[in-house]
């Protein structure tokens, strides 16, 4: 069933979904609700709640359903553009009000907003990102770059390319952060080890490496609160 295929709307129930949103906001509703709702604003004429479901059973919850790409969405039998553009914008919404709260205050005073931040745009990617966030020297966020996208369990990091692109922007600090889309956000030997070569390399030119942040969906980890940096 594509989007436009017409089905009965269930004005009863979406009526009290919306009252339940109205009175207790986001928790009043249980997550295949949430997904329901969105993609009923997509595709009013259709009861929308087995394709909640099914796409909650495929990508394992709703952060896998928002930050599912295109082309995965759309392997889901009644998925269509206008239900995937639908999830996108939701997902979109949700990061951009996370990364606003991340940037208003020094990034070191503000932690647990850049946390939810980088779970919220990071932790379900079905490849490795690796992204450097840039800081001046009241540790405001400059700039937040994603540098490089790799597979599944791997992503190239160049300490090079990392320490001069830090130089060009005037940075004094960085913060790494790549993702692990097994879920697991343990570090490797090799995550140890780029963080230790970008860390000598910028410190002669006054970069410091204040963390390497390590994202999956079970959690995060910091090299520096486990004293690897």
């Amino acid at each position: 069933m594509a989007d436009s295929d017409p089905l009965p709307d269930a004005h009863g129930h979406r009526a009290r979904l919306r009252r339940r949103l109205a009175t207790g906001g986001g928790d009043a509703l249980l997550d295949h609700e949430l997904i329901e709702y969105l993609l009923a604003l997509a595709i009013p004429r259709r009861d929308t709640k087995p394709l909640a479901y099914a796409l909650l059973r495929e990508f394992g919850g709703i952060g896998g359903v928002l930050t599912a790409d295109h082309a995965a969405l759309a392997r889901i039998d009644g998925m269509g553009e206008t239900s995937i553009a639908a999830l996108k914008i939701a997902q979109a919404a949700a990061v951009r009000l996370a990364k606003t709260g991340a940037a208003e205050r020094p990034v070191l005073a503000n932690w647990q907003a850049l946390l939810d931040y980088l779970h919220a745009d990071m932790a379900h990617h079905v490849v490795e990102r690796f992204r450097v966030l840039h800081l001046d020297t009241r540790n405001y966020l400059i700039r937040d770059e994603v540098m490089s996208e790799g597979t599944i369990d791997q992503t190239a990091v160049y300490v090079r390319q990392v320490v001069k692109r830090a130089l060009d922007l005037g940075a004094a600090a960085v913060i790494l952060v790549h993702n692990h889309p097994s879920g697991d956000p343990s570090p490797s030997r090799a995550d140890i080890d780029i963080t230790r070569a970008i860390a000598a390399a910028g410190k002669p030119l006054g970069i410091a490496v204040h963390d390497h942040l390590v994202i999956g969906a079970k959690g995060h980890a910091s090299l520096r609160a486990q004293g690897l940096i």
